[in-house]
């Protein structure tokens, strides 16, 4: 069998439009068609938007037959994730409660990646108000992992990252607020960026009280990322963090293609949380990961005591919690509630001033101690998940059990949104059953440009985009 328009990736698929050898339409409508076909085993879209993305394509068509400038992503088909507002387009949170909801606005990300020229074609499924680190909801049900379909791809960003590794798309947005870019990411086998606090806007509303969440993009090659990455970035009047832009010039697509120097690279194998054990599996991938590093000629050592205190993480509970008190919920829809959702918000609604203030500063006090702790290090590397993917249904139907084993699966990456620091998520082992296991990349403050050409790196010396699910 030749070559599909799914085996391109995205960069390839822009290129084939401007070289006319495939349009726009056809683009969209072969993934249209692989969304018709496969996604009633995956779960993968909450909402599928077939009218508006030939539309768009048509004019997208047109223009590439005008022959003028064209931006970078001209007709590359995308999707937004469904905790994202689209205007005129059902944006759900993956709630019953907001099941015909339907925005007058775009958020800023989703304008963005229609001005760099991609073409959304619908709503990837999330878990409700985007809680939980796997994805299932009333609406759509689980998003599935293509390896195997009995497992969840993860969440919050789970559909994204079903569409992407089952060949939907080639790419699409995601948004992590306690890892819910990585954790789906190192699930399916993919490229996940966690940018930096403010490297990507979450306006016109956003999550900034916080200071958690972020946008990202999810891919099947590093170069993929990096160039979505750069259709996201920038900052809107008014956003209350940003991250200082690449030099004059530079983009991160650049830095994919630029060998890093020399790194000193902290590994990181104990989360600081009491309790939590690594399956061997994901401890062989860590491992894997850290000796590949050091063959490519990297200073690899271990990550000296850092002020990972026990504090840190009921802090973090804390203010996850208090993210639930603010739902577009009225008190004749609480019944509507996933249990998740309930346990939240039942939670933060207890919550005293005093108590949320002490756990806002215990974070603040300890991102500045451990970024300083870290600062002699390059990059840090470090487990996603501590256990490979689960399956359908294990994290349960009561809302204090579920939170408790989320906790325990997913100990590593909310640091990083704790820290603002920027994280990736590599697929570079995989099980002796084929399922991925990703490992995950930290940065310096804003420096995705570092993680970006190092991640390039190991993809070169040990390259995964061909490899794909039996439903590819």
């Amino acid at each position: 069998m030749g070559t599909q328009l799914h085996d391109l990736t995205a960069l390839e698929q822009a290129a084939a439009v401007r070289a006319r050898e495939v349009s726009p339409t056809e683009l969209v409508q072969h993934c249209l068609t692989r969304i018709e076909a496969l996604d009633a085993s995956l779960g993968a879209f909450l909402t599928v938007t077939p009218e508006r993305a030939l539309a768009a394509a048509a004019v997208a068509d047109r223009a590439v037959l005008d022959g003028g400038d064209l931006p970078p992503l001209h007709g590359v088909p995308t999707a937004i994730k469904d905790l994202n507002n689209t205007a005129g387009v059902r944006t759900t949170s993956g709630s019953a409660v907001l099941a015909d909801f339907i925005p007058t606005f775009d958020d800023a990300v989703v304008t963005k990646l229609a001005a760099a020229g991609t073409i959304s074609v619908g709503k990837t499924n999330t878990p409700e108000f985007g809680f939980p680190c796997y994805t299932d909801n009333a609406l759509a049900g689980p998003a599935r992992c293509p390896w195997d379909t009995d497992l969840l791809a993860g969440g919050s960003s789970g559909g994204a990252a079903a569409a992407v590794a089952a060949g939907l798309l080639p790419f699409a947005q995601g948004s992590d607020g306690g890892g819910s870019i990585r954790i789906p990411a190192g699930i399916n086998g993919l490229v996940g960026i966690k940018p930096s606090r403010g490297r990507v806007s979450n306006a016109p509303l956003g999550s900034e009280t916080t200071g958690l969440g972020v946008q990202g993009p999810l891919a099947r090659t590093v170069r993929d990322a990096a160039a979505m990455l750069d259709a996201m970035a920038g900052p809107v009047t008014g956003d209350p963090f940003w991250a200082a832009p690449l030099p004059a010039g530079e983009t991160f697509l650049g830095h994919a293609d630029r060998a890093p120097d020399r790194l000193r690279i902290g590994r990181q194998l104990e989360s600081g949380m009491s309790g939590v054990e690594l399956d061997p599996q994901v401890r062989a991938a860590f491992e894997d990961a850290s000796a590949l590093l050091a063959d490519l000629g990297h200073e690899v050592v271990d990550l000296p005591p850092t002020p990972l205190t026990p504090a840190v993480f009921p802090a973090f509970e804390v203010v996850w919690a208090l993210s639930a008190t603010t739902l577009p919920v009225g008190p004749d829809q609480l019944g509507q509630l996933r249990p998740l959702t309930r346990f939240l918000r039942e939670r933060g609604l207890a919550l005293g001033a005093r108590e949320v203030m002490e756990a806002m500063a215990t974070l603040r006090l300890f991102s500045r101690r451990f970024v300083q702790a870290t600062s002699g290090f390059d990059v840090l590397l470090a487990p996603v998940c501590t256990m490979p993917p689960r399956p359908v249904g294990w994290f349960g139907d009561d809302g204090a059990t579920d939170f408790a084993r989320q906790v325990q699966y997913a100990a590593f990456p909310a640091v990083y949104n704790v820290t603002g620091q920027p994280a990736v998520s590599v697929p570079l082992w995989w099980t002796p059953e084929g399922l991925p296991i990703g490992t995950m990349l930290v940065g310096r403050p804003a420096d995705e440009a570092t993680l970006i050409s190092v991640s390039a790196q190991l993809e070169a010396a040990r390259p995964w985009a061909a490899r794909h699910p039996a439903m590819w």
